[in-house]
């Protein structure tokens, strides 16, 4: 903890410090005291995995950009908040960074899962390419909702963290589907290897012996991503109250969004302030050492982190959050529940036991090369759009 506050009190000048203030500072579901425990404070913050530009990285697809400068700062922001349900998954909320200490080898897989090079799960080069398909071309710039679903399509492949990636599209959150997606029945290893005996007792991929299915059923942990529209071109104040309370949760994983062109990650907020790491500093990549450690000292903040008023937040974000268990989800939908029933808080999205029956298939919503994420997260102004046109005739 010294090497950490020795850091801080060198850099302490440039970079401004939190408030003295009564008001509790909450970071990703903890409460700090600025007075009691700022050291605390900015230890969680340092050990946050911060992704910034980077400049001379191998070429994107082999012949594009060899930097992110300029365009890449929501990528940035996708990849930290999907570092923090990594970080989550593999080492715990609890988990801290100390400079110079020796980490364990789950935290170099994490941060390898993210190194500026096209083999990596959640590389700018994986995310660039994997763009492409959702109608962005690579440097161009991505909206929050955009970021969700090319890193939902990555996280299949990261069999190590064996993820289920839901987006509540329509400002929705359907259980039914997210339990769906959560709970595996996996009789054993390899399905040949099951016996007779043990397939005899499913019925209808369900086992009739209630024992047996507790012992079958697997939660896969959830990184639940919801992209908002909180207002059109500013945010409703009705919704602050409601943001605030995504910051209370201990399932939190923040929120992605910014400025107009200008992504940040948020992961508290002080007062009336939003905390946030900020990706835009371009710094070298980082080449991994041949022992298959990386210099990781610029993954990490090592400052206090910048502050905004919530006030100046683009309307469109998405806000994320990490159930590792089943438990951890049902306590998740109790505070949603509850949250409907603070005064002065406006739900944000709405949670549902079932899909209704207007909804369209959740398949059906893939992004198409000329819908921006503003249509796609607002469908309906489209059709008022529509219904004028018919009118006007």
């Amino acid at each position: 903890l010294f090497l950490a506050t020795l850091t801080y009190d060198t850099l302490r000048f440039e970079y401004e410090d939190f408030p003295e203030t009564k008001e509790p500072v909450w970071i990703l579901g903890r409460k700090y005291s600025v007075f009691t425990e700022k050291e605390e404070i900015l230890l969680d913050v340092t050990s946050r995995l911060w992704f910034t530009y980077r400049k001379n990285f191998p070429a994107i697809g082999g012949t594009g950009p060899t930097s992110d400068t300029g365009w890449g700062c929501m990528l940035r922001c996708g990849q930290m908040i999907f570092a923090q349900a990594l970080v989550c998954r593999h080492l715990g909320r609890d988990w801290r960074w100390i400079k110079g200490k020796r980490q364990m080898d789950n935290y170099f897989n994490v941060l390898n899962a993210f190194i500026d090079k096209k083999d990596s799960y959640y590389s700018i080069h994986q995310i660039a390419q994997m763009g492409v398909g959702e109608g962005k071309s690579i440097g161009q710039w991505y909206g929050p909702n955009t970021v969700a679903q090319v890193l939902k399509k990555l996280a299949t492949f990261d069999t190590w963290s064996s993820l289920a990636v839901h987006i509540a599209m329509d400002n929705t959150v359907v259980m039914e589907e997210i339990r769906r997606l959560c709970q595996s029945n996996v009789l054993c290893a390899g399905a040949a290897a099951c016996s007779a005996l043990e397939s005899d007792l499913l019925y209808n991929g369900c086992p009739e012996d209630v024992g047996l299915r507790e012992r079958l059923t697997l939660w896969k942990p959830l990184v639940l991503l919801i992209p908002l529209r909180l207002g059109l071109t500013e945010i409703n104040e009705a919704y602050i109250e409601t943001l605030k309370h995504c910051f209370m949760m201990p399932q939190s994983l923040g929120v992605i969004g910014g400025k107009p062109n200008s992504a940040h990650y948020f992961i508290g907020y002080v007062g009336e302030e939003l905390i946030y790491l900020d990706p835009h500093t371009t710094q070298p990549a980082v080449e991994p050492s041949d022992s298959g450690c990386l210099p990781d000292e610029s993954f990490h903040c090592q400052h206090p982190p910048c502050r905004m008023s919530i006030a100046e937040l683009d309307p469109s974000i998405a806000v994320g959050f990490f159930c590792n268990t089943e438990a951890d989800f049902n306590d998740w939908c109790q505070q949603i529940k509850k949250l409907s029933l603070v005064r002065g808080a406006l739900p944000m999205f709405e949670l549902v036991e079932r899909q209704p029956s207007h909804f369209s298939n959740p398949d059906v919503l893939n992004l198409t090369p000329d819908s921006s994420d503003a249509d796609r997260l607002e469908r309906f102004f489209d059709s008022e759009d529509e219904d004028f046109e018919i009118l006007s005739l």
